[in-house]
């Protein structure tokens, strides 16, 4: 499934003021590492942001957004944000917030070494 042009280029600009920002195809779409750690991604026609777990309850609750799962298991910190939950720029810009907020306290995934 390809992912929304118009959406990357939505969370692309928002992060232009961000230092160390790098964009990496996964997830079949585009995340957007931030200090070297997943911030929020692109995938179909839907937003999927890495929040502070503590934060999830409330925010899955929010009109427009669903669990990650996978494997079986519902991701905790996690979650997809639909294209209609965030038209404005107010909605738009609490999610990328929130991501932005839990980037600072995430920890970055262990590069694996690759064997010989």
């Amino acid at each position: 499934m390809p992912y929304s042009e118009k959406l990357t280029n939505r969370v692309r600009e928002a992060l232009t003021e961000i230092k160390k920002v790098e964009e990496k195809k996964m997830f079949r779409g585009v995340c957007f590492m931030v200090k070297d750690k997943m911030c929020v991604c692109v995938s179909g026609e839907e937003m999927m942001c890495r929040i502070d777990p503590e934060k999830y309850e409330g925010a899955i609750e929010k009109t427009g957004t669903r669990a990650m799962i996978m494997r079986g298991k519902t991701m905790k910190g996690f979650l997809f944000v639909s294209q209609d939950a965030i038209r404005s720029k107010k909605e738009f810009d609490y999610w990328i917030n929130l991501c932005l907020e839990f980037n600072d306290k995430a920890k970055s995934s262990k590069t694996k070494k690759q064997k010989k």
